[in-house]
């Protein structure tokens, strides 16, 4: 099942249902065309859906609208009509843009090898207000954003409409980063778009990211607006500039986030990408190779958007989980936002098949499920015992098994759990029982498997920390780890301790979190518990242990001998007795070294 989340957005300035601004100067671009190219716009039935004028040496003029682009004539583009155009356009830099004054239009130049100009891109420039009220409630958190997509996507509107809202709205010092002049207009008057926004002019694109620290150095801004970060020396300043608490919003070339990963110029907006050697044990625990990439830093921006099209945007509100869970082969955790036609955004989750996404209710989002959702587990503070020092060198390897984990989709128990009991997203197993979220930390995966297998309890694990109803660790890695401690308490997440790996720990554990009773499980004890290939030496002799408790050890009290076993073999038994709670030691020499069950 699955319910909408919709977001009203207030009918001010800021409506989704984008209105253009007033005073939109679209006759100031067809002023500079020749008169029969300026006739044929005036009077076209899309003139206020146009998007760019071409006009190519030896080629017919095009118009170019969001349906496709049509001809403007028979006639070719001459020398002579680029001269006109060219004439009537301010100057072009190095960048090979130009623009009309105090408006939002760009003029594209190509040239051939000599330098002489053979064509021209006048593209359209319109101030659309209400184009970020996707996210909104992001720019108000004064994370930094870096909005990512294709070229004509909207990227500098979104970014125009961010710098007014930050500036008039939000009562910011805002300070744009307006290197070809395509945000604010040309011209020494900024286009009013901005709003109380102030422009800062870049005299060569090279030197960008010199004018990005002067503005701060300088001019105390709270938020730096940055179009088209592009080389590394940009990104390196974008760093230094967030290192020094101003919040960034800038684009950057790339259609998703990945893109930029990849890219080794920008990589360090998302916080770089080392390879590392992991050591043999870290390997095995992460399941990989011991040569891995890793984040290097911390990312410049902490939230990505993804502009897929005008009206859906893909939000990454975490972009170093997102960043990590790439790098380690899992699908990130990301939002499909929507406008509607009504101008109602829809928030949606994205799921790693590229199947339909999964509508979520914004009060549920942050909402428990499960156990802690049916009252019948309430929180618990971390015990006193657990206060601890701050970690070793050696310690902190142990830490990173929390970064592998957090953020990752649930992992059910067996195979059979997921075709049997419940979808890694339902709240109940299949007899209408809560089902119990773990997850376990420091713990042996395989024993909990067998465990909740076995015996058929209602219990999932997870590896997505926020889902998770428990948290189950081993005692001696959990005591001298804050990091998942501060976690667990911000979430509200309780904390249960195992002294040790064993089978009838995490039985008796399971039994606590479930509020079975003690010795629920004990009279149906099932072998295959503690046997885990189920082979006919290791269950007779794990009968010959349980018939010894039950019928003398117990009811008789008196101490019973066991027959002479392989050390693996008496390992299983040792773990049976402790089962039943009672003492057990070895004695003897191989091959004759036996087990000795003592009564409680």
């Amino acid at each position: 099942m699955v319910n909408p989340d919709s977001i009203p957005v207030s009918p001010s300035s800021d409506d989704a249902a984008a209105t253009p601004a007033p005073g939109e100067d679209m006759v100031q671009l067809l002023a500079i065309l020749p008169n029969l190219l300026r006739s044929q716009l005036e009077v076209h039935p899309h003139r206020d859906q146009l998007i760019e004028v071409v006009l190519d040496l030896g080629r017919r003029p095009e118009a170019r609208f969001p349906n496709g682009a049509e001809y403007l004539g028979e006639s070719v583009v001459s020398q002579e009509t680029l001269q006109h155009c060219i004439e009537r356009v301010g100057y072009f830099g190095g960048d090979n843009r130009a623009g009309i004054e105090q408006t939002l239009h760009r003029i594209s130049a190509i040239r051939n090898r000599s330098g002489d100009i053979i064509g021209l891109t006048c593209r359209v420039g319109r101030a659309v207000f209400g184009t970020i009220g996707m996210i909104r409630d992001l720019i108000e958190t004064g994370g930094s954003i870096l909005m990512l997509g294709r070229p004509g996507v909207g990227k500098t509107t979104a970014l125009r409409e961010i710098a007014r809202v930050l500036a008039d709205d939000l009562q910011k010092r805002v300070v744009i980063i307006d290197t070809s002049n395509e945000i604010a207009g040309d011209g020494d008057i900024p286009h009013p778009a901005i709003g109380r926004a102030r422009r800062m002019q870049v005299a060569q694109p090279e030197l960008q990211h010199q004018v990005m620290i002067e503005a701060v150095e300088n001019h105390m801004p709270e938020v730096i607006v940055i179009d088209e970060i592009g080389t590394e020396l940009e990104a390196t300043a974008a760093r230094t500039i967030a290192e020094r608490g101003v919040q960034l919003v800038g684009t950057a070339h790339g259609n998703r986030l990945e893109n930029l990963i990849k890219n080794p110029t920008l990589s360090d907006l998302v916080g770089g990408i080392q390879s590392v050697t992991l050591g043999d044990d870290e390997a095995r625990r992460r399941g990989s190779q011991k040569s891995v990439l890793e984040r290097k830093a911390p990312p410049t921006f902490d939230i990505a958007v993804e502009m897929l099209e005008r009206q859906r945007w893909v939000i990454h509100e975490e972009v170093a989980n997102t960043v990590d869970n790439l790098l380690r082969g899992r699908p990130p955790a990301a939002q499909v936002r929507e406008t509607a036609e009504n101008g109602r955004v829809t928030i949606t989750h994205e799921l790693p098949d590229g199947s339909q996404p999964t509508l979520v209710p914004r009060a549920e989002r942050l909402s428990p499920s499960g156990w802690r959702a049916a009252g019948r587990m309430t929180p618990l503070p971390p015990p006193a015992s657990l206060a601890a020092p701050a970690l070793s060198p050696e310690q902190q390897t142990f830490a990173s098994l929390l970064e592998d984990t957090i953020g990752a989709p649930p992992l059910a128990s067996s195979p059979a759990q997921i075709a049997t009991l419940l979808p890694e997203d339902a709240p109940v197993g299949p007899n209408g029982e809560d089902i119990l979220r773990i997850y376990p930390y420091g713990l042996s995966r395989h024993q909990l498997d067998q465990v909740i297998r076995t015996l058929q309890l209602p219990v999932l694990l997870t590896k997505d920390l926020e889902m998770a109803d428990a948290v189950l660790a081993l005692r001696s890695h959990v005591k001298n780890h804050v990091k998942l401690r501060h976690v667990a308490k911000a979430r509200h997440i309780p904390i249960h301790t195992v002294k040790s790996n064993s089978m009838p720990q995490l039985v008796r554990s399971l039994q606590r979190l479930l509020d079975l009773e003690e010795g629920t499980i004990q009279p149906g004890v099932n072998l295959e518990l503690f046997s885990p290939k189920g082979d006919a030496d290791e269950l007779e002799a794990l009968e010959e242990a349980r018939l010894a408790v039950e019928q003398i050890v117990i009811p008789k009290g008196q101490p019973v001998e066991l027959l002479p076993r392989s050390a693996r073999i008496r390992k299983m038994q040792h773990e049976l007795a402790e089962h039943y709670r009672l003492k057990s030691l070895s004695f003897g020499d191989e091959p004759n070294r036996r087990l000795r069950i003592y009564p409680a």
